[in-house]
């Protein structure tokens, strides 16, 4: 159901969702997160999507800003989707014009879950510091991604030099796979130092710097960076060591092949990562993740990317 409330404000926003609230019982209550989607100018639908399916796991109020580019004037239209079209969620969209969009945080504050975290996310462009955003400095977890950046690398150094704990990004969420097949790689003898590593990936996919910059920091060992065209994402990974390389190679986008010496060849399946199974993996968790912090500061200095 969709319910279209023109040139309103955030009262009778509220009012309309208790209202449906009180018309279709308590399913409104189990709602155990906030997830906020500034999306800018940007179109809304994709970014909505995917917060529909995460949901299916994660039960939350949805929260859309979006830009009325049609406007100049202060003004808000306000859309609240629930049951089919909202997923597991509640989904209010606020298209707001004017000077509405300089107060994002008091236009979303009144809409907030009592009591529940807060979780931000960006899915275009990214701010220069998270944190000092209005709305990220009342989220738990703020949520960026640099693949839908139009410059990833710039963004890359820019969330670095303003990254605050609880900052995370979905090219570095995109690498879960990647990394948890490299661990157990590495686990099993012969355990040799990793005297150098090569990945290779599209040329300006921001997950083949952070994993690049991942295993700088983890192994102290150089590793190069084999840009690629006509690609998706990261398609190759070599570990040299002294009795012979690790190598996993993903070249379809689809299938790895891992290769170890003295073991047969193993192949395992590793899709390109979808949108709403990245963000239902970060609503999982709303601790800071330490290690992508760590990667950012220690490891994208050590590949010379920041």
């Amino acid at each position: 159901m969709i319910i279209d409330l023109p040139d309103t404000t955030t009262a009778a926003v509220t009012k309309a969702l208790v209202r449906l609230r009180d018309e279709g019982g308590a399913v409104a209550l189990g709602r155990v997160l906030t997830l906020v989607i500034d999306a800018d100018g940007g179109d809304v639908e994709p970014a909505v999507a995917a917060a529909n399916d995460a949901s299916r796991e994660h039960p939350c109020r949805v929260i859309v800003l979006a830009r009325d580019t049609t406007r100049t004037t202060a003004s808000l239209d306000a859309q609240i989707r629930v049951g089919g079209d909202a997923g597991a969620s509640e989904v209010v969209v606020l298209r707001a014009s004017g000077e509405i969009l300089a107060h994002s945080d008091t236009l979303v504050m009144p809409l907030l879950l009592p009591d529940a975290p807060i979780v931000l996310w960006w899915p275009f462009e990214v701010p220069d510091r998270p944190a000092d955003h209005p709305i990220g400095a009342m989220a738990q977890r703020r949520i960026t991604d640099t693949l839908a950046c139009a410059d990833p690398a710039a963004s890359l150094v820019r969330l670095r030099s303003g990254y605050t704990a609880g900052d995370t990004d979905l090219a570095w969420t995109r690498l879960t796979r990647w990394r948890g097949l490299l661990a157990a790689a590495l686990d099993q003898p012969p355990h040799e130092k990793v005297t150098r590593a090569v990945v290779s990936g599209h040329h300006t996919h921001p997950s083949v710097v952070l994993l690049a910059a991942w295993l700088a920091h983890a192994l102290r060992c150089p590793v190069e960076i084999v840009r690629q065209r006509d690609v998706q994402g990261i398609t190759k990974v070599v570990l040299e060591r002294a009795s012979g390389n690790v190598v996993i190679d993903r070249p379809d986008g689809r299938v790895a092949l891992l290769d170890q010496p003295g073991q047969p060849e193993r192949r395992t399946a590793m899709p390109m990562r979808e949108l709403h199974e990245c963000l239902a993996e970060e609503l999982r968790r709303l601790d800071p993740d330490e290690v992508y912090g760590e990667v950012l500061h220690d490891g994208l200095s050590r590949i010379g990317a920041a």
